[in-house]
């Protein structure tokens, strides 16, 4: 059954469960009570207090970037995540432009998907589901190429729970005189990734990941030079960043009808972000979780597809249990029926599933959760959670 307040342990974080699971996922996620409460009231899209919103959730979201010189500006764009991607090529790469696109999971790769469905021409650095790409073979790729004008590059891959090394590459980037693009979707709020920090002509995320509100909408943050030099070059007339934002600039309007209570919702959510100390505090918390689960799961004869040293605070990639006994199926059930949502894997070679650490819980809510798969292998007649041998043989040899 749901976690209820006879727990034995109840987390700082716990707020009235509804009767329903966590989200261990990266996003839609656990949300506090006082987020979804938001949405209880209905707003006019046109109405100058909606417009305010507006205004504030874009303010507060530079801040976040770390936006002092002013030179950056935020446009939100309706739907989910891949719609901000899609709107950030489409708006930001020219029609004679090339792409460097760096790949290590499904989402590198359903930017390549992307570009083609754009017609932009790109290339590509596959590095599979267990490593990073890194700033020399960036660098080697760049100077092989001298069409290449873009590089973007997911921050967290959240297929296997990677966090690629971003300043590397960034540093390389604006070392050969390209520009990056950064898929931040599922660290933006809680890894740092501020303009001061490292150099980027764009950022996406959007409302339902470390910020911990609902889905609904994304946003870019992008340079205004660029935003300027887009005017006229996207191939949607809905996901023009451009036209998106000249508008929001003159009338402070939503082209479009806007997601108004997911708007509200993200209001009350930046504010709890805010108020418990920001991208560093969050990001500690998330930390915290992935240490202790992690932890606990190796414990239980778990691991992980990945090296410690490139383990995300986001979400975690474990190998199935070679146990002919163990089917994922009724293992997420049973977790399930315990309170708790877990993720299928996502990786090609191997079977896995992943469980996710961002959202509102901590790490008590994380050692319950080791608590619930231990109970399920035991349910399901699983001897041992140890992973296929051929899979840690081929994790050692690519970290090797």
């Amino acid at each position: 059954m749901p976690n209820t307040a006879s727990d034995k342990t109840i987390s700082p974080l716990e707020t009235p469960r509804l009767g329903e699971p966590y989200l261990l996922t990266p996003g839609p996620l656990t949300t506090a009570y006082e987020v979804k409460e938001a949405m209880l009231r209905d707003w006019g899209s046109w109405d100058g207090d909606f417009r305010a919103m507006t205004a504030e959730l874009r303010r507060q979201l530079l801040d976040i970037a770390g936006d002092t010189k002013g030179e950056f500006d935020c446009v939100p764009i309706q739907g989910s995540g891949s719609f901000s991607v899609e709107a950030m090529l489409g708006s930001f790469v020219p029609r004679d432009g090339k792409v460097l696109v760096l790949i290590n999971g499904a989402y590198g790769k359903r930017i390549a998907q992307t570009l083609g469905y754009l017609g932009r021409d790109h290339v590509t650095i596959d590095k599979g589901d267990y490593m990073p790409p890194r700033g020399p073979e960036v660098a080697a790729a760049l100077n092989a190429d001298p069409d290449i004008t873009h590089v973007i590059v997911v921050h967290c891959e959240t297929s296997s729970g990677i966090l690629n090394p971003l300043k590397e590459i960034s540093d390389v980037v604006y070392a050969s005189g390209r520009k990056l693009l950064v898929d931040s979707m599922s660290a933006f709020g809680a890894v740092p990734a501020g303009i001061a920090d490292l150099r980027y002509e764009a950022i996406v995320s959007s409302a339902n990941k470390c910020i911990e509100g609902v889905p609904g909408f994304g946003f870019v943050i992008a340079r205004k030079s660029e935003l300027e030099a887009a005017k006229g070059r996207s191939h949607s007339l809905s996901l023009d960043v451009h036209a998106q934002w000249e508008t929001m600039n003159k009338t402070g309007q939503w082209r479009f009808t806007p997601p108004t209570h997911v708007v509200a919702a993200f209001l009350e959510a930046l504010r709890m972000h805010r108020e418990e100390g920001g991208v560093a505090a969050r990001g500690v918390r998330y930390a915290r979780n992935r240490d202790v689960m992690v932890a606990g799961m190796r414990e239980a004869g778990f691991e992980t597809l990945l090296a410690d040293r490139w383990l995300s605070p986001i979400i975690v990639t474990f190998f199935s249990p070679a146990d002919p006994a163990f089917a994922f199926d009724r293992f997420y059930e049973l977790m399930k029926e315990k309170g708790f949502i877990i993720y299928p894997g996502k990786l090609t070679v191997v079977d896995s599933f992943r469980v996710g650490c961002i959202g509102r819980m901590d790490e008590h809510v994380m050692r319950r959760v080791v608590e619930a798969a231990r109970t399920s292998l035991t349910e399901m007649g699983v001897a041992s959670a140890a992973p296929p041998a051929v899979a840690l043989a081929e994790r050692s040899r690519l970290a090797a």
